[in-house]
């Protein structure tokens, strides 16, 4: 139950993580202690807009079938329309992903819609239902886990980083060692770097200073490389009682909320609480950080390795579960 697993941990993670989002590290331990935040909080235990855009890119996806982006930008369009009218979009929603979806609503054509110069993590914390969906070819899987970002964030590091944190899900979950997960996402990078989705992002390539889509392309392949970079660096000496974010970034932008969630997955790739308390105890972007290591950690371990009580206490649980029994 690796998808069921997967999309409980980014739940469970985004949970843990939005009490401390906005915090010190300092502030964090003097309210939860040394180790951090070690259980889920209420009744339910409330997530943020990362876990309910998660579910609107799931709602989006056919029950079966291929990946078409005609098909697709009409189902997104529409989930997050509907997301952004909610009552329930309360949650510290991102700046970017607001103005995008307002003008979605608005019936503005997605490619004048999106922020092109953002790459904020509103790009790839949503990204999960793209790795674990089953029976997508690659180029499908690969160039929808970019197009969803790009409705938003229009940024090429958004969508590189989109496409890498979909790919590390979806190996993790068909049996990838997790320590084998930077290297490939090294390796993918360097493959990637001048290949341009076209069939999907049309001309979203097309502003001033750039001379084609290669070159648009490779810039976000580029700047995913470094944080990568710095995840692997980080890693040779690595230092659990550390803030992770020291040394892979805050994670408010795409690129870094990808390597600081590999980097505290692979600081306790046993231990799913210490590995959550550790991605809420930073200074940076703890719920999306927390989401997408608990995204990684189910993907890579499945369900039953979440405490089992909370699962019946996170919100939206039924409809996580739904899917989950879909894809697994």
């Amino acid at each position: 139950m690796r998808a069921t697993g997967s999309l409980f941990g980014l739940a469970y993670g985004d949970a843990m993580g939005a009490p401390t989002e906005f915090l010190s590290v300092g502030e964090i331990v003097r309210r939860y202690g040394e180790g951090g935040p070690r259980e889920l909080v209420g009744e339910p235990a409330l997530v943020t807009d990362d876990t309910q855009m998660t579910l609107a890119v799931a709602r989006a996806m056919p029950v079966r079938g291929r990946l078409e982006p005609g098909a697709l930008e009409r189902a997104l369009r529409r989930e997050f329309v509907e997301w952004v009218d909610s009552p329930e979009n309360n949650r510290a929603p991102g700046m970017t992903c607001l103005r995008a979806c307002e003008l979605l609503a608005a019936g503005v054509p997605w490619r004048r819609a999106t922020g092109e110069t953002s790459k904020g993590c509103g790009a790839n914390m949503r990204v999960a239902p793209m790795g674990l969906m089953p029976g997508l070819g690659e180029v499908e899987r690969v160039a929808a886990a970019q197009f969803q970002a790009a409705l938003t964030h229009g940024h090429p590091t958004a969508l590189a980083a989109s496409e890498l944190t979909a790919l590390a899900i979806h190996w993790l979950r068909n049996g990838m060692r997790p320590a084998e997960l930077p290297d490939a996402l090294i390796d993918r990078c360097r493959e990637q770097r001048t290949v341009y989705h076209e069939d999907w992002l049309a001309d979203l390539w097309m502003r001033p200073g750039v001379d084609s889509p290669a070159e648009f392309i490779a810039r976000g392949w580029d700047e995913c490389l470094v944080a990568l970079g710095a995840l692997k660096a980080a890693l040779v000496s690595p230092d659990r009682e550390a803030d992770p974010c020291l040394r892979t970034g805050e994670g408010w932008i795409a690129e870094e909320a990808l390597a600081t969630a590999v980097h505290c997955f692979l600081l306790f790739p046993e231990d799913p609480i210490g590995m959550l308390a550790r991605a809420a105890t930073t200074v940076g972007d703890s719920d999306s950080i927390a989401c997408l290591a608990g995204a990684f950690g189910g993907a890579a371990h499945g369900f039953d390795w979440w405490p089992a009580e909370w699962s019946r206490r996170i919100e939206h649980g039924r409809e996580l579960a739904e899917f989950g029994r879909h894809w697994d």
